[in-house]
């Protein structure tokens, strides 16, 4: 990305952050079916289900966080596609800015917000009583992690919003991805679920994602999970930034 490119998106990104700025119930709408989930989960299901003597507030939280950023990325699917709607994309393509820049834009946005909500909900688990021995550079790794799991999600999340046909479908993508940690090791160890589902939830990548980031919080070693996750995470962005951009150029061709 060039020195214009890098200009013209920091200031297309300021726009974003602006509106969100003026309107920060965008951040507390996504913060808050994770943290009614967390709460029901805990002081509801949690006494019920066996995590190996790990507090359940701390065991609930990975899934929890990948919720919010799986809730967090509809909104960049919805401001992209009233973008195109409102004709403000081409406006800016009439403009001597990079076209790379408009996407970019709201991805960087995506990723801010999402940190945001993440932080909000890390708070509502201390005061629930999560406490994690893990020290900076396990923490470096969780928000690592994190990043990474906003940026592809966010991909898929323009893809969504460059091909919607209406408001309602352009957020819409997001429900699969929402539910997706149910059929995981998010909530209860896979050991207990039933063949068939125990296999998919083994093999599919929030698992592989949960896992790596609650033994970095549990201050235990990762092993393979990580690199299952990274392979994962790496691959769906890659093919994610692809589709992305052959469907912009198609679109704003």
């Amino acid at each position: 990305m060039t020195s214009h490119a890098l200009s013209d998106t920091s200031a297309l990104t300021g726009r974003s952050l602006r509106h969100i700025a003026r309107s920060p119930d965008t951040i507390v709408t996504t913060a808050v079916m994770p943290i009614a989930l967390m709460l029901l989960f805990v002081y509801v299901f949690g006494g019920a289900i066996d995590t190996g003597g790990v507090p359940y507030v701390n065991y609930l939280l990975p899934g929890i966080l990948l919720i919010t950023v799986a809730s967090g990325v509809a909104y960049t699917s919805y401001r992209l596609f009233l973008d195109l709607q409102g004709g403000i994309v081409e406006r800016f393509r009439s403009m001597p800015i990079a076209r790379s820049s408009v996407l970019w834009a709201h991805v960087l946005t995506s990723v801010v917000a999402n940190l945001i909500s993440l932080a909000v909900v890390v708070a509502v688990a201390l005061v629930m009583g999560f406490r994690s021995p893990a020290g900076p550079l396990e923490w470096l790794g969780v928000a690592g992690i994190l990043a990474l799991f906003i940026l592809t999600l966010t991909w898929i999340a323009v893809i969504a919003g460059l091909s919607a046909k209406s408001v309602d479908g352009a957020s819409a993508f997001s429900y699969p991805l929402i539910f997706l940690p149910f059929i995981s090791s998010a909530f209860v160890p896979t050991a207990t679920m039933p063949g068939p589902v125990r296999w998919f939830a083994e093999n599919q990548p929030v698992t592989s994602i949960v896992n790596s980031i609650r033994a970095l919080l549990e201050g235990q070693p990762v092993g393979g999970d990580l690199w299952v996750a990274l392979a994962w995470c790496v691959g769906l962005l890659v093919l994610a930034y692809v589709l992305a951009v052959v469907t912009y150029r198609r679109r704003t061709g």
